[in-house]
């Protein structure tokens, strides 16, 4: 596919700096903006591919941003923060953030993440084209319409809990889901507590990460949540 276009959201002139001059270097296409409301504008008016989103601009929080984007698009949204704290992470991802990259950062993990959203949007378009009733990453396969899940062809037999969280990673490839989201979405509340979500979790990951120092598929975001990897991603270098 073409090179994206990328717009970056920073008020911070020399980080401006360093992310275009990154894009740059790369061949990507950008445009910039140092406002809450101009982001808007550009994302109005110029449909970019990926949006990199810093939090703290002079006139909207980033959170509220997010949620004016995702009413009407659902572009890849990557976080460049100062805040650290897992609270911020959390309140972003779950306003529709993909992903959350804590300054200070280095240009070659910005990099990492901006290819993890171009995954992202390759898997997108090519699930527009292939039938949609099966899912395919890496060695893993899901028949959704058929219920049944394989590794290297081998059939894996799941829990109905099991099977939800893995077709709910699956559906959402390449993104950090937080655990508020999962429970909502599988259990319809956010009252079901994070221990027994862990322990779900990790039968699952015995059950399709056979040899999980070698074969990861899930990724633990400590005191956030979970993404799935996607087919060829280094789960150590984002």
């Amino acid at each position: 596919m073409n090179k994206p276009l990328i717009l970056v959201v920073e008020d911070d002139k020399p980080i401006r700096k360093l992310i275009t001059t990154t894009l740059e270097t790369q061949g990507y296409k950008y445009h910039t903006a140092e406002t809450g409301e101009a982001s808007i504008l550009e994302a109005v008016s110029h449909q970019p591919d990926i949006m990199i989103l810093d939090l703290g601009l002079p006139d909207m929080d980033g959170v509220d941003i997010i949620k004016k984007v995702r009413s009407w698009s659902n572009i890849p949204i990557i976080v460049v923060s100062a805040r650290s704290e897992d609270r911020d992470k959390i309140d972003a991802l779950d306003a529709g953030a993909d992903d959350y990259l804590t300054k200070p950062f280095s240009v070659e993990e910005l990099l990492a993440r901006l290819r993890v959203s171009l995954r992202r949007i390759r898997y997108d378009s090519d699930k527009l084209q292939k039938d949609a009733s099966v899912f395919k990453n890496g060695n893993l396969t899901i028949d959704y319409a058929a219920g049944c899940v394989w590794m290297e062809q081998e059939e894996i037999h799941l829990t109905p809990i099991e099977y939800k969280l893995l077709c709910l990673l699956a559906k959402n490839a390449g993104k950090v889901l937080t655990h508020n989201l999962i429970l909502k979405e599988i259990w319809g509340t956010h009252t079901y507590d994070i221990p027994a979500l862990r322990v779900f979790m990790a039968t699952l990951r015995k059950k399709i990460e056979k040899s999980p120092a070698q074969s990861k598929i899930i990724q633990t975001h400590i005191g956030v949540g979970y993404r799935m990897l996607q087919a060829g991603e280094d789960s150590k270098g984002i």
